[in-house]
């Protein structure tokens, strides 16, 4: 009897996993089919013109990119020191799992919320506009979750024998961080920070109230009122105009490049976060 509702079981986790594995391809193949076509050099380097309907993406790119580097400088800090705390100063502690819970909880907010926090707190309260770093202030929040979870993951590898001897050696606790945790922890918070990257790079509802706009941004020249254009935005604004011939094939290849940047930083993660479990199985 137990071995065939193992059976059964197993049967149907491997049925969903390949209905999921086809329905996934089926949507990357018909994205890569309609949208191949419009990636040229040209739409890459050019921009925007006629609502969309001409012209490239070249601000679109620029402005993602500041704001994933953005995001990138605001989760770091914020991933190590909640990946220290839990993984080295609170251990066994009460306020561990607090921490814990913390991260569960802002891991589980829907995007848009930040989107509204971001619009009442930097846009409203702050009298900031529009700007590239209420976005990247809000993509570095909703990121740290995952950052830390895998920078977390990192520290827990290392060795305890490593600690102690550290320990043993007279060291003080921020100098066996300094020392033995961080250098260790490295491709755990790269890991992280590539995953974390690949999520916020296609999200909308987070920048579309407080950082991004349609079409006539350039490079931000200031902080406040300064926003910038946006490869998930510029899809959101296109597709309601997709039944125009040439606003769609604009439309598929912006979703080919997003899709091509999230596929890359996935891929650039995988070798690494291979690397961590190895070094990690041999210590």
């Amino acid at each position: 009897m137990r071995r065939w509702s193992n059976l059964i079981v197993g049967g149907a986790a491997t049925a969903c996993g390949l209905i999921a594995c086809t329905v996934l391809l089926w949507i990357v193949f018909a994205i890569l089919f309609r949208g191949l076509p419009a990636v040229r050099w040209q739409f890459l380097t050019e921009q925007i013109r006629l609502v969309g309907a001409e012209g490239g993406i070249f601000y679109n790119l620029v402005g993602t990119g500041i704001l994933m580097a953005t995001a990138a400088v605001i989760t770091t800090p914020l991933s190590v020191a909640i990946a220290l705390a839990q993984g080295f100063y609170l251990r066994g502690n009460a306020a561990q799992r607090a921490v814990t819970l913390l991260l569960y909880l802002l891991n589980g907010v829907p995007s848009i919320l930040f989107g509204i926090l971001g619009l009442i707190v930097f846009v409203k309260y702050f009298d900031w506009g529009k700007s590239w770093l209420t976005g990247g202030i809000l993509l570095g929040l909703m990121i740290t979750p995952t950052v830390s979870v895998a920078l977390l993951e990192r520290i827990r590898m290392i060795p305890e024998r490593y600690i102690e001897a550290a320990a043993g050696l007279g060291l003080t606790r921020s100098q066996i961080v300094r020392s033995v945790i961080l250098p260790q922890s490295i491709g755990g918070l790269v890991t992280g920070l590539l995953l974390g990257l690949a999520r916020a790079v296609g999200e909308t509802a987070p920048i579309m109230f407080t950082a991004t706009i349609f079409a006539g941004a350039t490079f931000p020249t200031g902080i406040i009122e300064s926003p910038v254009l946006a490869l998930p935005y510029h899809i959101f604004q296109l597709a309601q105009d997709s039944f125009n011939p040439d606003v769609a094939v604009k439309v598929w290849g912006t979703a080919t490049v997003l899709l091509g940047l999230v596929f890359l930083l996935s891929l650039v993660s995988l070798p690494i976060r291979l690397k961590v479990h190895e070094e990690a199985r041999h210590a």
